[in-house]
């Protein structure tokens, strides 16, 4: 009997959930149906899912993982590889202004319109989670025509706030981290607003820009002050 040269969505699942402990039968679906995988199907409509295939699932996993970043943003390199694979030095520049963008708010995510499901399943987090997380102001749903969606910014807030689950912390004690950047956006704006007041594009950019930059300095003093706080237990005995 013929060795099969690919695996069924089952056997991908096993292969990369060591790797992935989150992945599901339905995220990979999902990620289907937003176009970023497209397996072959048999004659009866199972998924064929080969080397490249598989290569590609886990780099998207990869970017969701390491990098937080939205879908739409993931499409987009994946399509710019696919039509002109761009030298390593050209991959990892992109890749750090892409991850800057997500971190520093300059260049928020647009575009994703998920239902809670949707969430879920890209995710890993279960649907109750999400209702309770957004109970506590952490996610925000939208509503557009009726219908109640999340959008990138949720994704990418999911996508890190999920590590913490890791270590039996609940949604409830996430709210000192949103009083806080409520806090310091308003802070923050303070400061911007006297250019925004010029209302032409090069104060908004120039805005934006004073934004990012606080936003990368503010990280940083954060960190620092985290860093003293915990010298102590973080000292080689």
């Amino acid at each position: 009997m013929a060795t099969r040269s690919y695996m069924s969505i089952g056997e991908v699942l096993v292969t990369l959930k060591t790797e992935f402990p989150d992945i599901t039968i339905s995220k990979i679906r999902f990620l289907e149906g937003e176009g970023l995988i497209d397996p072959e199907r048999t004659p009866s409509g199972y998924r064929k899912f080969y080397d490249e295939d598989v290569d590609r699932l886990r780099t998207i996993l990869k970017m969701q993982r390491d990098e937080y970043l939205p879908l739409k943003v993931i499409k987009e390199r994946l399509t710019r590889s696919d039509e002109e694979p761009p030298a390593e030095e050209v991959i990892a520049a992109e890749a750090a202004t892409e991850k800057a963008a997500v971190e520093e708010i300059a260049t928020p995510p647009t575009g994703l319109h998920m239902s809670v499901d949707e969430l879920a399943s890209a995710t890993g987090v279960e649907r109750e989670r999400i209702k309770e997380l957004e109970s506590f102001g952490i996610l925000c749903a939208h509503g557009m025509n009726g219908d109640s969606y999340y959008d990138g910014d949720d994704f990418v807030t999911l996508s890190i706030v999920k590590d913490f689950f890791k270590y039996g912390i609940e949604p409830r004690h996430l709210t000192m981290y949103r009083h806080f950047a409520e806090r310091e956006a308003s802070f923050f704006e303070g400061i911007v607003m006297p250019v925004l007041r010029q209302r032409n594009p090069d104060a908004k950019r120039s805005a934006a820009a004073s934004l990012g930059e606080l936003s990368s300095i503010s990280r940083k003093f954060k960190q620092a002050l985290l860093r003293t706080n915990l010298r102590p237990y973080l000292q080689s005995q």
